[in-house]
């Protein structure tokens, strides 16, 4: 492929975020009225449910701070994440820098803060924040909501964990995962680099040395506390998706680190998790597999989302640029013209979510519980910047 390849795509994914991407989500999922976002948007951006769900709020804060932070000093983007930050500060925890998960529009809480990615994704919003804003009172709230996330990491549902102890007890890999990124979100913020670098190492470690299961090529979902396979439902789960969205949060901590063995070693489990999760039939990564092939428990499994394709066409293209290796980039352009095919709306802006295992728009939906203002633009923000790079 061309350099000027290269710069063409780069420009379709630019355009796509500033043009199509961004402004949906500016005008048709702030709430002018009592702050925070909408995040259950029709096909054409209609509101059709209140609720405020915090990790979505966090996520849209982060957002248009990031962007505020490293595209431009766009003043749009800055009043668009600070509203939505003083929403969360106001109604969005406990008062211990505990996030609930859930709000009413007003801001009174409806689920407790059971789900602690609405603390990381608060955190890593007040990080972005602080940063764009030069807010102390910010930094405090991500430097406190970092610290609950640490003494909560190993109980992370704490009183609302609804399984039997003791009986089946196993931990989850989305953490560690997430806190692969988070750290790196938080980094010029937390004066303890020691502190930090303890725990990206713990994550690594738990991430390549446990859940990471060389025989399969995969990650496991979850596996018992110990780190051994569990054979049942949940410890059977692989979703690819997850595997290689981890993948690239972990190439860019192997840059920060200049660690090109683990930098090779996250390119080639990538490419054994997509060659593992790809449909062969219709296209597409599935959601949800399990390790032995046995049936499904997620009736969902073989749906195709949004998300899972572009952190993977992220984690693809950064293997390429990083490594060069041509696979990386044969599977990117297989993803990028699935997603430009199959997900993208031709009619109304941002891209549809859910698909069926053939390919077909499944929920016309642009946001909901689960969707909001985050992995499209995200996703469409890194491919733009890593494409932009490659020489």
């Amino acid at each position: 492929m061309t350099k000027l390849n290269f710069k063409e795509l780069a420009s379709q994914y630019e355009k796509e975020l500033k043009e199509n991407c961004l402004p949906f989500w500016l005008e048709k999922s702030q709430d002018r009225e009592f702050g925070g976002y909408f995040s259950c948007l029709n096909r054409d951006g209609s509101v059709f449910d209140t609720d405020k769900f915090i990790w979505l709020q966090g996520r849209e804060v982060w957002m248009f701070a990031m962007l505020y932070n490293k595209v431009e000093h766009n003043q749009e983007w800055l009043d668009c994440a600070v509203q939505g930050g003083e929403f969360l500060k106001k109604y969005g925890h406990d008062g211990n820098y505990d996030f609930y998960f859930s709000l009413t529009r007003e801001g009174k809480p409806i689920i407790q803060p059971y789900n602690i990615f609405s603390n990381t994704f608060a955190c890593m919003a007040f990080a972005q924040l602080a940063e764009a804003t030069g807010s102390e009172e910010y930094k405090e709230i991500a430097l406190k909501t970092f610290q609950r996330i640490l003494d909560r990491r190993n109980d992370p549902k704490g009183r609302w964990e609804k399984s039997y102890p003791g009986t089946r007890p196993m931990k989850g890999f989305a953490l560690p995962m997430i806190i692969c990124n988070m750290a790196l979100e938080v980094e010029n913020i937390i004066e303890d680099k020691s502190l930090l670098d303890t725990t990206i190492d713990e994550c690594l470690a738990e991430i390549l040395n446990v859940f990471y299961q060389p025989d399969l090529g995969v990650m496991l979902e979850n596996v018992a506390p110990d780190g051994t396979p569990v054979d049942c439902f949940e410890g059977r789960v692989i979703n690819p998706g997850h595997d290689l969205e981890a993948l690239w949060f972990m190439m860019n901590l192997g840059i920060r680190r200049n660690d090109k063995a683990l930098i090779e070693k996250c390119v080639k489990i990538a490419l054994d998790v997509i060659e593992y999760g790809w449909d062969k039939e219709y296209g597409g990564i599935f959601y949800f597999l399990d390790c032995k092939g046995y049936p499904q428990q997620q009736l969902e499994w073989d749906q195709k989302l949004w998300w899972v394709h572009l952190e993977s066409a992220i984690a693809m293209i950064k293997g390429y640029q990083l490594t060069g290796n041509e696979k990386c980039l044969d599977w990117f352009m297989k993803l990028h013209d699935y997603m430009w095919k199959n997900f993208k709306d031709h009619e109304y802006p941002e891209w549809y979510g859910y698909l069926n295992r053939r390919g077909e728009v499944l929920l016309p939906l642009k946001g909901g519980k689960w969707k909001g203002c985050f992995h499209v633009p995200r996703g469409l923000y890194q491919i733009w910047q890593i494409l932009s790079e490659i020489k």
